[in-house]
C-alpha cells in the first residue's frame, strides 16, 4: 500500500532584518526535523518555504537604509537562505513572494475568489504619515489594547491576548518608527474578504481536528465565537502585488492576504506537475509550522481563502509554537539582544551542536528559554556523556579488540531486540504526534539504555562478540533515529559502521555485520572558555547604522566609580558609572584588555538612552563607546575637566 504524501511548510519570514535563533526554533527547524522524519519513514514528502518580501515593513526598511524594497528583499533573502543552508534546513524549495510565479498565482487566486462572490467593497480608515506620504501597515501602529490593557499592542493583533485589532481600536495609537510625528487617519475604498460566509464551515473543520494542540484549536474557536468579520485585503502601497480587479488596479494586495498563498506558489515553482498532488489530492496531508502570533492566519484566514477558492486541501495539522526567550528576556533585533543567525557559521560550533540544543528548546506547549549555561550542560551531559559516549565506546572497543570486525551472534538476545524495537516505536509515535522534543528525549533514552547494556555485559571482561554485535546494531538504529535532529552526526556514524541503512524500515533489523572503519570522536566537550567565545561571537547583530539612527543616540560623559567582576562571565566587568544626575550599572567585555584599576576613575562616553539589557544574568543600563586598534579594544574617553553627565552633541 502506497504511503500518503506530506506537504510541510514553515512560516515565511519578513526579509527586512537578520533572523535570530528564535525565528529558527519557531518554524524552520521543527519543520525540517519533521520533514526529515517523514522522508525516513517512507512518506512522499516536500518541505516548502520562502520569504515574505512585501508589505509596509519592506517599504519602511528601504526608507531607513536609503534603498528600494526590491534591493532590501534581495539582500535579506540571500542572508536567510545562507543561514538555512548552513544549518542544514532541507527545503525542497525556498522561494520569494516577489517572484513572478507568486504574483501571477495570487492574481489568479483572487480573481476566482471575486467570481465566487467572496470579495466585497468597503471604506476603510487607515493610519497615515503625512510627511512621508505613507499609509502604515497595521503592525507598525502601537497602542493600548482595548480588551486586555496591554500597552504595546500592535494595530493588527495584541500579542498578549491574541485579539485581532484594527489601528483605530487602539487606545492612544502611535507609530514608534516615526518618533513623535502625529498619526492621522484617512478614509479610502478597499476590497474586503467576506469571512462571515465561511464561519460555520471553519468552526466545523476546527472542531473536527482533535489531534491539534489545545492552544491552536482554542484560538481558532475563540475567533469564531467572537464573530468573524470582513477583512481588508488591499492597501495603498508602491511595493507589492497589483490588484487585477477593475477599479482597484492602483492598490496592492495586503501582505496578510497573499503571503500564505506563497506556500502554493513555492510548491508550483518546485514542481508544477506534482504540486496538485500535494495541495489537492485527498491522500495528502498538509502541516504548517508557525509561531504563536501566526496561528489565526493559518487556522482561520488561509483556510478560509482555500475554502472560498475551492479544490484545495485544508491543513491536516497547524503546528502552532510558542516563543523562545533569550536569558529570561525577549530577543530584540532593534537592541541587538540575542543570538543572531548570520554569526553562527563563524562562531566555531558546527551545525549539529546548535541543532541539538535548539531542538531541546522547541516551544511546543509553552515559551522556552535560551541559556548559555544550559547549552553547555545539555551538550556535555546529554549529547556527549550519553549519546556520544555509547557510540564512541562501542566503536572504539570493536576497533581495538576485534580488529573492527562484527559477526553474526551465536545466540540471539531476544529481550534486547524487543526492548530496542519498543524504543523505536516510541520515537515513531512521538513524531507522528509532532512531539519533537519528546521524540528526541526518547532517542536519548535509548542511547542511555545502550550504555546500561554495555556496562551490564562487561565486554572488556568477557570479550563477547555477541554483545558488540548488538551494540553496533544499536549504533545503527541510533544513527537513523537521530538523523532528523543531527543529520551530519547520523551520516558520520552510518559511514563508520559501513551501514547500508537508508530509511526507518531498517530499524531494529540487526543486520549490520562486517568490518567497521576506525572511529573518530563525534563531539568535543564544551568548556567555559568556549561558551564565553560563543557569547561574544553570536550575541550581536550586524546592522547598517544610518545618520538618522546616530542622531537618536544620547551620548553622555560618565565617570567610572567602581569596577567589579561579573559573577558568571570571565570576560565581563560590571561598572558603576556616575552620569551626573544618576548612577548607572553597565556590563562591558573589557577584562581581556583592561585591569580594574585602569578603568576606575575614567571619564568615559556612554549611550544613555538604550533600554536596559540583561547580560549573563546582570542588568546593564547603557553602553560605553570603544574602538578597536591593532586587535585591542580601546575605551573612548573625554577630558577630565568635563563634568560627568554632560551631553555630547
Amino acid at each position: 500500500m502506497k504511503k500518503q504524501r506530506r506537504l510541510i511548510t514553515a512560516a515565511l519570514p519578513y526579509v527586512n532584518n537578520i533572523p535570530h535563533i528564535g525565528n529558527l526554533v519557531g518554524s524552520h527547524l521543527p519543520a525540517d526535523i519533521f520533514a526529515r522524519y517523514c522522508r525516513l519513514a517512507g512518506f512522499e514528502t516536500v518541505l516548502i518555504g520562502g520569504t515574505d518580501d512585501h508589505g509596509t515593513a519592506m517599504e519602511v526598511a528601504a526608507l531607513k537604509e536609503g534603498t528600494t524594497p526590491r534591493e532590501i528583499a534581495k539582500k535579506y533573502y540571500k542572508i536567510h537562505k545562507e543561514i538555512n543552508d548552513w544549518l542544514k534546513i532541507s527545503y525542497d524549495n525556498f522561494s520569494r513572494t516577489s517572484k513572478k510565479i507568486h504574483h501571477e498565482n495570487v492574481k489568479s487566486f483572487f480573481i476566482t475568489l471575486h467570481k465566487n462572490g467572496y470579495l466585497i467593497e468597503k471604506e476603510l480608515t487607515l493610519p497615515y504619515i503625512e510627511s512621508k506620504k505613507l499609509f502604515l501597515a497595521d503592525r507598525y501602529v502601537e497602542g493600548t489594547c482595548p480588551k486586555c490593557g496591554y500597552k504595546q499592542a500592535r494595530g493588527d493583533q495584541c500579542e498578549s491576548c491574541s485579539k485581532l485589532l484594527d489601528p483605530t481600536d487602539l487606545i492612544n495609537p502611535i507609530a514608534p518608527l516615526f518618533g513623535d510625528e502625529k498619526i492621522i487617519f484617512k478614509n479610502q475604498k478597499h476590497l474586503f474578504f467576506d469571512l462571515t460566509k465561511l464561519s460555520a464551515r471553519l468552526k466545523q473543520w476546527i472542531e473536527s481536528n482533535k489531534h491539534w494542540r489545545d492552544t491552536v484549536r482554542s484560538i481558532g474557536l475563540a475567533w469564531i465565537k467572537e464573530g468573524l468579520k470582513p477583512r481588508c485585503i488591499t492597501r495603498d502601497l508602491k511595493w507589492g502585488i497589483s490588484v487585477p480587479i477593475k477599479g482597484y488596479e492602483h492598490l496592492k494586495f495586503y501582505v496578510w492576504a497573499e503571503a500564505a498563498i506563497g506556500y502554493i506558489s513555492s510548491t508550483l515553482e518546485w514542481n508544477k506537475k506534482k504540486s496538485d498532488k500535494f495541495w489537492k489530492n485527498k491522500e495528502s496531508r498538509i502541516y504548517h509550522f508557525i509561531g504563536k502570533d501566526n496561528i489565526p492566519f493559518h487556522n482561520i484566514f488561509f483556510p478560509a481563502e482555500l475554502l472560498a477558492h475551492g479544490g484545495y486541501n485544508l491543513p491536516y495539522n497547524v503546528v502552532g509554537l510558542q516563543y523562545l526567550n533569550y536569558e529570561s528576556g525577549k530577543f530584540s533585533k532593534s537592541e541587538n539582544r540575542g543570538v543572531f543567525c548570520e554569526n553562527l557559521p563563524t562562531a566555531g560550533l558546527s551545525p549539529d551542536y546548535w541543532r541539538f540544543y535548539l531542538s531541546t528548546l522547541i516551544p511546543e506547549n509553552k515559551d522556552t528559554n535560551f541559556s548559555w549555561d544550559e547549552l553547555q550542560k545539555r551538550i556535555n551531559n546529554e549529547l556527549i556523556a550519553n549519546f556520544g559516549n555509547f557510540v564512541n565506546r562501542t566503536l572504539t572497543f570493536v576497533n581495538n579488540n576485534f580488529d573492527g570486525k562484527i559477526t553474526k551472534p551465536k545466540k540471539r538476545d531476544i529481550e534486547f531486540e524487543n526492548d530496542v524495537k519498543k524504543h523505536c516505536d516510541e520515537v515513531r509515535k512521538h513524531f507522528e504526534n509532532v512531539e519533537l522534543r519528546d521524540a528526541l528525549a526518547s532517542v536519548l533514552k535509548l542511547s542511555s539504555y545502550g550504555n546500561i547494556y554495555f556496562d551490564k555485559k562487561q565486554p572488556w571482561k568477557t570479550k563477547d562478540k555477541d554483545t558488540l554485535f548488538y551494540c553496533v546494531n544499536l549504533c545503527n538504529d541510533l544513527a537513523l533515529l537521530i538523523q532528523p535532529f543531527l543529520p551530519d552526526t547520523s551520516k558520520k556514524i552510518l559511514n563508520t559502521i559501513n551501514s547500508k541503512s537508508k530509511t526507518w524500515d531498517d530499524l531494529a533489523r540487526f543486520k549490520v555485520i562486517g568490518k567497521i572503519k576506525k572511529p573518530e570522536l563525534l563531539f568535543k566537550k564544551l568548556e567555559k572558555e568556549d561558551i564565553i567565545r560563543l557569547t561574544e561571537k553570536t550575541s550581536t547583530c550586524k546592522k547598517m547604522v544610518t545618520i538618522e539612527d546616530f542622531k537618536k543616540l544620547e551620548l553622555r560623559i560618565g565617570k567610572v566609580i567602581l569596577v567589579s567582576d561579573h559573577p558568571k562571565a570571565d570576560n565581563l566587568y560590571i561598572l558603576q558609572v556616575d552620569i551626573g544626575n544618576e548612577k548607572r550599572q553597565i556590563v562591558a567585555g573589557l577584562k581581556k584588555y583592561y585591569k580594574k584599576d585602569e578603568i576606575k576613575g575614567m571619564n568615559i562616553i556612554i549611550v544613555a538612552n538604550l533600554k536596559p539589557a540583561v547580560l549573563r544574568g546582570v542588568e546593564s543600563n547603557g553602553m560605553l563607546l570603544a574602538a578597536e586598534k591593532d586587535g585591542n579594544v580601546v575605551i573612548l574617553t573625554s577630558d577630565k575637566d568635563i563634568k560627568a553627565g554632560a551631553e555630547i552633541r
